[in-house]
């Protein structure tokens, strides 16, 4: 049986070098918060907004959409200039960045400035989440802290957009539309303070690898044609040439991507980190996850302050018990069930009781309440995506290179992107038609009747949530590998240490068969001679 890896008693008994790392964790955390938040705490001032800057309901939807689609089509080539600039220094510059342009969208005197400026912090924002998943991909190389660490991320991942709905309710009607920008600035403040003391130097000796242009263009403007086809199949339908067009484009130049990774010298994306079986499930099973999760937001969001009358603010903090059970879950979940069961039972259980949960969500009508009806489902939800995030995103990233470390993760930020354009798409237009051909067999229309249309059209949409749920559970079961009988996810983390270091060299090259030292950042020592920290 291999040895465990352990730190010398020196490096791994000293305080200092357990703090850096988790308060790297922290820093991390504040970042994936803001940019995770980002994409729901506006959804709640748009009305107020709206009212202040004067712009149509036309016109709103690209508020959200601009920042959707420089996010999607820029995560790539985020994760791409991470791996080539240093982790530290595209962290600093993504929260700078992210910071800035949330200060000019809250300070935005006309609706072409806001758009501009939510542009901005979605191209910045393509820069901030892959490196952040990175620092943490490179920064926890130990089991079980590996383990704890993409627990927390995970459950961040998962809950980031319910904190929006909550805190964007808390400061519209607290303060002004403009604070749901403001806020970023306070957090980034915090973030750049801590990744200048706690984030560690990284950059590959020798020569460096160039960007490959062609390849970035291309993903590029294929997922934005992804995401512009989804989005604009929201609000123009399905049969608008725009809609069908962009996602025609978009797969067409995707073949085209996949068919230059073959042959680039310097690819943005090797292919053998998505044809990995564990890998290329775990993006899948962000990506579902995503479709389920932005549903559930906007079904249950619509249905609180639509139906039950609550306010912004009462509609978030309905979200509060989902995000504890979420929490509760992700961290059960990484430190007891994964290392003993491993992400081939632990996804498919989280999708099959997340499609439970939406499932029960179905039985809501205008008479139910919160405590009864509607808490319950709810909590199973969380538990269920606070089962499968971490597991899906620890697998998502490791044993990758770390040279492609912010590829790769810039791989599971896209898939929660697409998965989120893809649901809310998708399920609005399915819970939109449901709704009309309920008024078309229930005249004459009267505001009953609407209420009930509305309701009916929510439900066949979390009809269809439990659907990708359920789909979800079937492909995690059959892609991911089975483990060996009896073999822990620390075993297999250890013995694949053993094997090879953090850049995929032979173990003997960090001292196979003895307890291997570590740098100060808890890293092995022999990656001291491939990375300055």
């Amino acid at each position: 049986m291999s040895q465990t890896l352990t730190p010398s008693p020196g490096a791994g008994s000293a305080p200092a070098v357990s703090s850096r790392r988790w308060w790297t964790l922290t820093t991390v955390a504040l970042a994936q918060l803001m940019v995770v938040l980002d994409t729901t705490v506006v959804n709640i001032a748009l009305p107020s907004a709206q009212h202040d800057l004067g712009f149509t309901n036309g016109e709103r939807q690209w508020i959200i959409t601009a920042y959707s689609l420089a996010f999607g089509s820029l995560l790539l080539f985020g994760g791409r200039l991470s791996d080539l600039m240093g982790r530290k220094r595209t962290f600093i510059i993504g929260l700078i960045g992210f910071a800035g342009a949330s200060a000019l969208g809250g300070a935005a005197g006309s609706f072409g400035m806001l758009v501009f400026a939510r542009a901005v912090q979605g191209a910045f924002g393509a820069l901030l989440a892959p490196t952040a998943l990175a620092v943490l991909t490179t920064t926890f190389t130990i089991p079980k802290e590996r383990a704890r660490a993409f627990g927390v991320f995970g459950a961040i991942a998962g809950a980031g957009g319910a904190v929006g709905l909550l805190l964007g309710g808390f400061l519209t009607e607290d303060f002004t539309w403009r604070w749901n920008l403001y806020i970023n600035v306070f957090i980034a403040v915090f973030a750049v303070i801590g990744a200048s003391i706690f984030v560690s130097h990284s950059h590959v000796e020798g020569p460096r690898p160039k960007l490959d242009l062609p390849g970035t263009v291309l993903v590029s403007a294929a997922l934005f044609g992804l995401v512009y086809g989804f989005s604009n199949a929201e609000t123009d339908g399905w049969g608008s040439p725009a809609t069908w067009g962009m996602l025609v484009g978009a797969g067409v130049l995707m073949v085209a991507f996949v068919l230059w990774q073959r042959r680039a010298v310097h690819p943005i994306l090797p292919l053998h980190i998505v044809l990995d079986r564990n890998r290329g499930a775990a993006y899948i099973s962000v990506l579902i996850s995503g479709i389920g999760m932005f549903g559930i937001f906007l079904f249950v969001t619509y249905y609180v302050q639509a139906s039950l009358h609550y306010s912004p603010i009462q509609a978030g903090i309905g979200f509060l018990p989902m995000i504890g059970m979420l929490v509760l879950a992700a961290q059960l979940s990484t430190n007891l069930a994964l290392p003993r069961f491993g992400p081939k039972v632990m996804v498919p259980l989280g999708m099959a009781v997340s499609a439970a949960g939406m499932a029960y969500l179905t039985h809501l009508n205008l008479g139910s309440t919160y405590a009864g009806d509607l808490l319950p489902p709810l909590m199973i939800i969380g538990f269920g995506i606070g089962t499968v995030m971490p597991a899906a995103i620890q697998t998502a990233t490791y044993g990758v290179d770390r040279e492609f470390a912010g590829v790769a993760s810039a791989l599971v930020n896209m898939s929660q992107q697409v998965g989120g354009s893809i649901g809310t798409a998708l399920l609005n237009t399915i819970a939109t038609t449901a709704a009309a051909g309920y008024l078309a067999t229930h005249l004459p229309p009267t505001a009953e009747t609407a209420a009930q249309a509305a309701i009916h059209g929510y439900s066949v949409g979390y009809w269809w949530g439990a659907g990708f749920f359920a789909f979800g559970a079937v492909m995690a079961a059959l892609l991911f590998r089975r483990r060996g009988q009896g073999q822990s996810l620390a075993v297999e983390h250890v013995d694949a240490e053993d094997r090879t270091d953090d850049a995929g060299a032979p173990a003997a090259m960090v001292g196979a068969g003895t307890p291997a030292a570590t740098d100060d950042a808890g890293h092995p020592a022999g990656h001291a001679a491939r990375h300055r920290a």
